[in-house]
């Protein structure tokens, strides 16, 4: 599953991503690492052993068929794919503009379905392989201050399992991961109302699981076969329990927090950094 296996992860510059190619490549794994950071994912793969550094813009879509015959091509076949590259939002959708909802879309939902749609083909004609989606919790339950990224993560969320449905019994294997909070740069790089970068962090990812950690139990989960991999604790994890449960029950929760000033302490908390 991981030995001279050859797997692609795009957003593998930092975060989950880099996390992720560390962990595969303890477990000898051939490596393409893509991103739009060439200085940082040349030092990730500097860490990784046998790698073909791949860069390219996730929403070039009209580059997507050739880097997917490039990627294919190193090792003659591509065993795995992780969807992993994205961005997220921190504003109220009352404040937001509409240029936000694009960008939104098509970093975390149009690119991996792009790029997902130029290998699969060659997938099944190669007798089978392995999809990873990174989605979040945000997948399953609307987050305030998330429209955007919420609509991009449930979008990823009913593609792949679409994907995993039409094609298991062709030998495709479809992994969706649902991260609640994790210690990246997520918060730092997301997109504000006007389309602006967010510039600080926040305590819920500052005090989120290690992105080695993530990556060690996202791995563990796909060796056990699971189609679906919710890594979250705490109020995270019962929010989409209680969505799957209880739907009403959970609109209900979230809605709480937002009259209890969960907005106006993440303002806070980028005007005080």
């Amino acid at each position: 599953m991981f030995e001279n296996r050859c797997w692609w992860i795009t957003g593998a510059s930092s975060g989950i991503g880099a996390a992720l190619a560390r962990a595969l490549a303890a477990r000898g794994a051939h490596l393409v690492l893509s991103g739009r950071n060439v200085t940082a994912l040349d030092a990730v793969a500097h860490e990784c052993g046998d790698t073909l550094v791949l860069p390219f813009e996730a929403t070039d879509f009209t580059a997507i068929p050739a880097l997917a015959e490039r990627a294919w091509a190193w090792k003659g076949r591509i065993d795995a794919l992780v969807n992993n590259a994205g961005i997220s939002q921190r504003s109220l959708a009352v404040e937001t503009a509409f240029s936000v909802y694009e960008r939104l879309i098509a970093v975390d939902l149009l690119a991996p379905i792009a790029l997902t749609q130029a290998v699969l083909p060659r997938m099944v004609e190669a007798g089978g392989g392995r999809i990873v989606a990174i989605s979040s919790v945000a997948g399953f339950v609307g987050a305030p201050l998330r429209s955007a990224y919420c609509a991009a993560k449930h979008g990823l969320v009913g593609y792949h399992d679409a994907v995993r449905a039409e094609n298991e019994h062709l030998g495709i294997t479809v992994h969706v991961v649902a991260p609640g909070s994790v210690q990246t740069d997520v918060s730092r790089n997301a997109l504000v109302a006007d389309g602006a970068t967010r510039g600080v962090s926040d305590a819920a990812i500052d005090n989120g699981m290690p992105a080695p950690e993530a990556a060690e139990a996202i791995v563990a989960a796909i060796a056990e076969g699971k189609p679906e991999i919710l890594l979250a604790v705490g109020i995270e994890h019962d929010l989409v329990m209680l969505r799957r449960r209880e739907p009403e029950a959970a609109f209900a929760q979230v809605s709480a927090l937002v009259r209890a000033g969960y907005v106006q302490r993440m303002a806070a908390s980028r005007e005080t950094r």
